[in-house]
């Protein structure tokens, strides 16, 4: 287990995490400073222990929203998806019918050849 030392709104935390994640923890950390001096320019020292729940709220409240978003994309991707498969089923269908509206006029200009080679004195004879 590896751990990252990080500073939060001047206190310094020493935090363990998995090997290899060291870099998103340190980035984490930052998202988080960021966001408490990003508050505390817009409301001034309003006292560290609120300033860093304003700032916990807050990224709760964009992790949410993300979140929402996520999951209208996963919905409109899922929907796209099942329209893709009901028009590749419809496609599969319509090829079929023109196959057999092809393979019956064929036999139709196959007959009518026949017939205009008999001269049409005689029936000829059926497929």
């Amino acid at each position: 287990m590896a751990h990252v030392v990080v500073t939060i709104a001047g206190r310094t935390y020493r935090m363990a995490c998995e090997d290899g994640e060291e870099a998103h923890l340190d980035e984490l950390a930052k998202l988080v400073e960021n966001k408490i001096l990003s508050l505390r320019d817009g409301f001034g020292d309003i006292g560290e222990q609120r300033i860093t729940v304003m700032a916990a709220l807050t990224l709760a409240d964009e992790a949410s929203i993300a979140t929402r978003k996520l999951e209208a994309v996963q919905t409109e991707l899922a929907a796209l998806r099942a329209d893709a498969a009901a028009a590749k089923e419809a496609e599969a269908a319509l090829t079929e019918k023109l196959a057999a509206a092809l393979e019956n006029a064929t036999m139709r200009v196959e007959r009518l050849s026949r017939d205009l080679r008999h001269g049409g004195d005689e029936t000829p004879p059926m497929l």
